[in-house]
């Protein structure tokens, strides 16, 4: 996958994307990274560990969160775009559903929308999106992150998440988004259930069939903590299993907080599957 100047080896190695939220109020790290310079020394310390992208997002995702206005998200991730610019030597992404937001960090040097809503929740985000020849990471989320987790349901998850997945890669190839730049994500934790996390997991092989790099996020999430009675601080461990499986399920892409670790397991599940 080439993104102006960077080459992601998707098919060749699992790819790391390190997670990097600048908001008060995340599920994992809400706080931490406030600061612009402390969140820019994590992002080049996650590129030294072996990240391959750092995705930076400005607005909190976790269930019950409330959505925030674009020019506060802009104030929080335009900060840390700008004092890595020139200095880290992997492509960034954003994380954000708002193409006012992703024009901004776009213009700043970012390489990746990753938009968890797919393109459906604002008509412009494609366009911008093919403006600028960026990569797309489309992810499935039933409902949104106010409400997604309230009695969830599907009649074939695997199908639903699938079809939507397709009606968002049609979104973004219409408006000229380069087919090799779109990735899909099946939303782990998005509108699911611990059943249907562990049946997307099960199943992940399916989505290949969409043509697209598959992206996974499981890292500290809370279906881990109701299989291990964890809290987030406590969720290594449970972590990297999952992270194993989806790799040897498929997964081209691991989205992830612990860097070095991740990517200590993503080497071994590539030897041994023969990547």
């Amino acid at each position: 996958m080439k993104l102006g100047k960077y080459t992601l080896p998707i098919g060749e190695r699992t790819c790391i994307m390190g997670v990097l939220n600048v908001t008060p109020d995340s599920f994992s790290d809400g706080a931490r990274y406030t600061d612009p310079r402390q969140a820019a020394e994590e992002a080049l310390r996650m590129a030294d560990n072996g990240a391959d992208i750092i995705d930076i997002g400005g607005e909190s995702s976790r269930p019950g969160s409330r959505p925030v206005r674009a020019c506060e998200e802009i104030d929080r991730v335009m900060p840390v775009i700008e004092a890595l610019a020139g200095k880290i030597k992997v492509p960034l992404s954003v994380d954000t559903c708002k193409s006012e937001v992703a024009r901004a960090a776009l213009s700043g040097g970012v390489s990746i929308v990753n938009d968890i809503k797919a393109l459906k929740g604002d008509g412009g985000m494609a366009g911008v999106i093919a403006e600028f020849g960026a990569g797309a990471v489309l992810m499935h989320m039933k409902g949104s992150p106010e409400d997604m987790q309230e009695d969830p349901r599907y009649d074939d998850l695997m199908e639903e998440v699938s079809g939507y997945l397709e009606e968002s890669i049609n979104i973004a190839e219409d408006a000229g988004v380069d087919p090799g730049n779109i990735i899909v994500d099946p939303g782990i934790g998005f509108g699911k259930t611990l059943e249907h996390n562990l049946i997307l997991l099960r199943n992940l092989r399916e989505l290949k069939s969409l043509g697209k790099p598959v992206l996974v996020g499981t890292s500290r999430k809370s279906f881990i903590g109701s299989i291990t009675g964890k809290d987030v601080t406590g969720r290594a461990f449970g972590t990297a299993a999952s992270v194993a499986v989806a790799i040897m399920n498929g997964a081209d892409i691991i989205r992830v907080h612990d860097v070095a670790q991740m990517r200590d397991v993503a080497r071994v599940v590539d030897a041994i599957a023969g990547v």
